[in-house]
């Protein structure tokens, strides 16, 4: 990593990393492999700069420099310094109304597939768009919360667990809330569905996954858990097979069911033949949808409580007033920007005029790609990878013209 600022950062070894890309076994689960799907600030596992408490500091910030990207659409670059070192910041400025304008979840077509923000955004020639959710770095590669596209619907979800989300609701209008996934097999009231097109089964519960998934991810989804665990593949509202093996690497034709624990035990009597209907939303029922780990602001009252951990930063905020969107990335890791700790993150939030914000996926994921002063869509900001990350999903933005 680069050198630390002398008298502001200090490094922490991996038992200090709050949050990294392996697994921890689930409560109650067993037969698990050691790997966390709970990151608190990156998907991937990166060295740690800790914050030193500093008294009140004067803030030097130089003057902006910005551009329009689109209608609707400017972004913003700055730079400032206080006594804990320099941070380099870009923000864009969106308003969701503009005429042309619109506000989507974006991945490369699979749950499973990970790819650059820049390849992300770019299927849909978008103007604009930052990293999303964080996701099983290194494994399946799913994020690890929920993801609801405009024209795709709903693409996985938990029921809790990972529900604190950025989406735009049924008026058109952004907000940041709590949204679980309500899911019922009308058939069998007594399943319980926990996931859908997770990186992992909930201990106990049932799992869906259908062709948005990918290809099957085997035992990882059972987080190496191999007994007392059962698929079963519904076609056309039809059980087809019931099995205790779980597939790698196999297309997934209809919906597959899996169950471990209690949940597979009640899969078990789902015979050949038997009918099988799902129904799946988000309540409340939003047009776009997309998770983070943690609200940094609610209400206008700040949420974050870490003030140690520095890291490069993306988040998402809500003006209430102007229906506003904020697309704020940080730049970390470097001599140039010391990246934000989470409180550092939400106070800026709020100073920019975010009444609620959430914290995406940070370290080597914050990218922001938006259309440059040359009219190209580049990567503006310098991601602390000294590269694009691939990653699981993005925001992004799109203008079309409207007709005259």
């Amino acid at each position: 990593m680069s050198s630390c600022l002398v008298g502001c950062l200090v490094t922490a070894g991996p038992a200090l990393a709050g949050g990294s890309g392996h697994r921890a076994a689930e409560p109650g689960a067993a037969g698990v492999s050691p790997r966390s799907l709970h990151p608190q600030d990156s998907s991937g596992d990166e060295p740690v700069w800790i914050a030193q408490t500093l008294p009140g500091t004067v803030v030097t910030r130089s003057a902006p420099v910005r551009w329009r990207v689109a209608p609707g659409v400017t972004y913003a670059r700055w730079s400032q310094t206080d006594a804990r070192g320099p941070i380099v910041a870009h923000l864009l400025t969106i308003d969701p109304h503009t005429p042309g304008l619109k506000i989507d979840y974006a991945s490369r077509g699979k749950v499973r597939r990970v790819a650059t923000v820049r390849d992300i955004i770019g299927r849909d020639h978008a103007v604009a768009g930052v990293n999303g959710d964080f996701y099983d770095i290194g494994h399946t590669g799913a994020a690890l919360g929920l993801g609801k596209d405009r024209q795709r619907g709903l693409l996985h979800a938990r029921i809790q667990g990972w529900n604190n989300a950025f989406f735009i609701d049924r008026h058109g209008n952004a907000d940041v809330g709590s949204m679980p996934m309500t899911a019922t097999v009308l058939d069998h009231p007594e399943l319980t569905v926990t996931n859908l097109n997770s990186p992992f089964v909930t201990p106990n519960g049932i799992g869906i996954y259908t062709h948005r998934w990918g290809r099957t991810a085997g035992y990882q989804v059972t987080q190496g858990q191999r007994t007392h665990v059962r698929v079963v593949t519904v076609k056309h509202g039809r059980v087809v097979s019931n099995r205790r093996k779980l597939s790698t690497g196999k297309p997934i034709r209809g919906r597959q069911l899996v169950g471990r624990g209690t949940g597979a035990s009640k899969l078990r009597t789902l015979t050949r033949g038997t009918s099988v209907r799902i129904h799946r939303h988000l309540q409340p029922q939003p047009q776009v949808a997309i998770s983070g780990n943690r609200f940094l602001v609610l209400d206008g009252l700040i949420k974050a409580v870490d003030d140690r951990v520095l890291a490069p930063r993306t988040a998402v905020g809500v003006e209430s007033d102007t229906g506003a969107v904020l697309l704020l990335v940080i730049d970390g890791r470097s001599t140039t920007s010391r990246g934000y700790t989470m409180v550092e993150l939400a106070n800026l939030m709020v100073d920019l005029g975010a009444d609620e914000a959430l914290n995406l996926d940070g370290g080597g994921s914050s990218t922001m790609v938006a259309k440059n002063q040359q009219d190209q869509v580049a990567v503006l900001n310098h991601p602390s990878d000294g590269f694009e990350r691939r990653v699981a999903n993005a925001i992004q933005i799109t203008y079309t013209k409207p007709a005259a």
